[in-house]
């Protein structure tokens, strides 16, 4: 019966809704192909349910079935993982991984997002906690990398957030040496930077990779998330491009271009993305956007770069937001040409959640809680724009199961049709 449900998903596949497993989506680069979502939302219209969250965290849930995954902190300090009922917002379990959440800036230890493969929940903390769930909360394991490795020595708290792929789960640190901040010291006295691959069953190391560079300062560190491309495993930080073997953590290529005055404060934040076989990589403080082929520069962009916001690649078009400036730009991936450039008018405000492609729209929320849904066509326009006015919003929106979820900073939102 089980194989008969997966060929009736496969032949009718826009009849089988779509899960949202990981930070940027069931493809890795923020689009989902769901459909049937609102345009707009407000207290009494296409609100399906308001769960509040016990603390403020940048995390994107992950979503599937009926399962919604939350990374949260609470007033205690510790850090927890909840699990949600999709269809009614109320909480399933809610399990305790760690104590000692802090802040600084944007950031606390709660803004990795969890990644989920329908079995299993997979969580981590800028703390270096890790975990490993069931979908009844029971814990598989759980391990320290900070003792294993040392704290993680980046200013504004470590970010990234895990990636399963192909049956290995993949850990980012990217992050400066030796350390200076009071939340990074311990009897470590250096730091490697290294892209770690974990047995998602048993947590134990299958290899751990050391990354170097001959940036300076703070930019040594990276808040990007790594992103698959087929075999390759791909990184953004110290001022570096590169990609690795998915198997072994080797490193087939490397790609300047980023940080090209060598300044010593340009830390990375957009992930990448890949565009169609082109791997998208944004230079930090607007240092020019790079579209990258066989480890090498094809083109690059100068007119629209984000310091924060995760390009999104949606219908074979390349969408990129900068969201200080607010302006956003529509890219063929292959040649980095604009098709159109639009402003979104949003008076003293800013966007530091990335775009997300669902149902031929753009779906995009500011810091102080302005929503603008976009057509994600060959024009610039905007279908609605509206005020959720929770700040802090930081999480990008999650689509799954025909509805949209948006994390304020209050509470977690569940859109569609009820």
């Amino acid at each position: 019966m089980r194989r008969l449900a997966l060929l009736f998903c496969l032949v009718a596949a826009p009849l089988c809704a779509e899960n949202w497993p990981q930070w940027r989506g069931p493809f890795f680069n923020g689009s989902t192909t769901e459909t049937g979502l609102p345009t707009s939302w407000s207290a009494t219209e296409n609100i399906v349910w308001v769960t509040p969250m016990s603390g403020f965290s940048g995390a994107t849930p992950a979503i599937w079935g009926d399962n919604v995954f939350v990374s949260s902190p609470d007033k205690a300090k510790n850090l927890n993982l909840l699990c949600l009922d999709r269809r009614t917002g109320k909480t399933r379990w809610q399990k305790t991984l760690g104590d000692g959440d802090f802040a600084k800036g944007h950031n606390n230890a709660a803004s990795p997002s969890p990644v989920t493969d329908g079995q299993h929940v997979w969580v981590m903390y800028a703390t270096g906690i890790v975990a490993a769930l069931d979908m009844n909360g029971a814990v598989i394991w759980k391990r320290d990398l900070a003792k294993d490795y040392g704290k993680f020595a980046i200013m504004w708290i470590y970010g990234s957030s895990p990636l399963l792929y192909k049956g290995n789960l993949y850990i980012e640190v990217i992050q400066r040496n030796p350390p200076t901040y009071k939340h990074a010291l311990d009897d470590k006295p250096t730091r490697d930077s290294y892209l770690l691959c974990l047995d998602p069953l048993t947590g134990k190391d299958r290899w751990r990779h050391i990354r170097k560079t001959d940036a300076i300062t703070e930019s040594m560190e990276s808040y990007t998330t790594p992103i698959p491309n087929g075999n390759e495993i791909i990184i953004i930080g110290g001022d570096y491009v590169t990609g690795h073997n998915a198997d072994t953590g080797v490193e087939l290529w490397r790609c300047a271009g980023l940080n090209r005055k060598h300044d010593g404060w340009w830390r990375s934040v957009p992930s990448s993305v890949v565009a169609g076989g082109t791997v998208i990589a944004c230079g930090p403080k607007r240092d020019p956007l790079l579209g990258i082929r066989d480890g090498k520069v094809a083109w690059e962009l100068t007119a629209v770069t984000p310091d924060v916001c995760t390009p999104l690649f949606y219908r074979g078009k390349l969408f990129v937001l900068d969201g200080d400036r607010q302006n956003i730009v529509c890219l063929d991936p292959k040649t980095g040409s604009v098709r159109w450039q639009g402003k979104l008018e949003v008076t003293g405000d800013i966007f530091r959640a990335s775009l997300t492609g669902a149902d031929g729209k753009l779906y995009c929320v500011s810091e102080k809680g302005t929503v603008y849904v976009l057509e994600a066509g060959d024009r610039f326009k905007v279908l609605s724009t509206f005020r959720i006015a929770e700040p802090p919003c930081r999480a990008s929106i999650a689509v799954a199961q025909g509805q949209l979820f948006l994390r304020t900073g209050k509470n977690l939102y569940c859109i569609g049709k009820k």
